[in-house]
């Protein structure tokens, strides 16, 4: 079976394709490689891999012959990325995506299986589940939600769909990003002995290990068609549904530190608690790893240098560079050459 991953040189990415290389699979990845190509280095002389650098807006459909899967997680990340260049997001995160699953649709791949965020929900009291109405806040909020709807339409016989809405990400990855919550509080103790926690600390907010959010991919395409067919699924556990004050006190427990906070930032407007019942019914889903798993691995990472605080960890920081590089080089570029 031949898989096809767009945006698999990111965060989740780079930790879903070697899962996948490790079940079996041949595996194609179509990402900008914003990151570099280096990110898949540990795979890259695997026979089963063929990594290709194109944007899901653009590429040729012939990419998808003989495919039978493809995992859409090509996006920009996070809602401070999304307000960076709004439109651009909703093109990518929204448009792009719509491309995908539509020319997947017509090159006969069997499945297709979109990355979406619980983020969607917004604001909202209670336990939310699937059937829960939506509210989302920000631009990649409202990006996921328009891409859910544009791929769920396609859904047939033929040609099965699944929409994963994933919990907030945390732990190590080849492609690691410090503007996620755990791994942010983690690196905010290792570099000033504070954890830093957006203010208020009380608003709610669900977490899963990346390497779950792997494990959930791989039992989703071993999942009957009948099972996931047209269905949401939130992907996380409701063990894992922190407010983000006791997250942090969590994180400094399981790294045996003395709990020390640092507030920032306006209070959070997104602030929503998960139920995870649906995917654990009806697929046998279960988590592997908990936060204390993700801070110690990550802790320990930094501590023995195998892991920095570049400015690669750090989305919009890095979006930002990238820009403002673009108009420099453009400034001073006469006939195609800077020297």
């Amino acid at each position: 079976m031949q898989v096809l991953v767009t945006g698999g040189g990111g965060y989740i990415g780079s930790v879903l394709v070697p899962r996948l290389l490790q079940e079996g699979y041949k595996v194609k990845v179509l990402d900008r490689f914003f990151f570099g190509k280096e990110i898949l280095q540990s795979v890259s002389k695997n026979p089963n891999l063929t990594m290709i650098q194109d944007d899901t807006r653009w590429f040729d459909g012939k990419i998808l012959k003989n495919v039978d899967v493809v995992m859409d997680l090509a996006a920009l990340s996070n809602d401070p990325s999304g307000e960076l260049e709004p439109q651009k997001t909703l093109d990518i995160n929204y448009k792009g995506r719509a491309r995908v699953a539509r020319l997947s649709e017509e090159a006969g791949v069997k499945r297709y299986i979109l990355a979406s965020s619980c983020s969607i929900y917004g604001f909202r009291d209670g336990l939310l589940n699937e059937q829960s109405p939506v509210n989302p806040l920000t631009t990649y909020a409202k990006a996921n939600r328009l891409a859910e709807i544009s791929a769920k339409k396609l859904a047939s016989e033929k040609f099965i769909v699944t929409l994963l809405r994933f919990a907030t990400v945390y732990g190590y990855s080849p492609r690691m990003r410090f503007d996620l919550a755990v791994n942010g509080m983690v690196l905010g103790f290792f570099k000033s002995k504070q954890i830093p926690i957006m203010r208020d600390g009380t608003q709610w907010r669900p977490f899963i290990h990346v390497k779950d959010v792997a494990g959930a991919y791989v039992k989703v395409i071993k999942s009957p068609a009948d099972k996931i067919n047209g269905e949401i699924f939130n992907v996380g556990s409701d063990e894992q549904n922190y407010q983000i004050l006791p997250l942090a006190k969590e994180v400094a427990k399981s790294i045996k530190i003395s709990f020390k906070k640092k507030w920032y930032g306006d209070p959070d407007s997104r602030s929503y608690k998960i139920s995870f019942k649906k995917i654990k019914d009806t697929l046998g889903y279960k988590t592997k790893f908990t936060v204390g798993d993700g801070s110690r691995e990550i802790y320990s990472a930094l501590q023995i240098g195998t892991l920095t605080d570049s400015i690669k960890t750090k989305t919009v920081e890095w979006y930002k560079y990238l820009l403002e590089s673009k108009k420099i080089v453009e400034s001073i570029v006469i006939k195609n050459t800077i020297l």
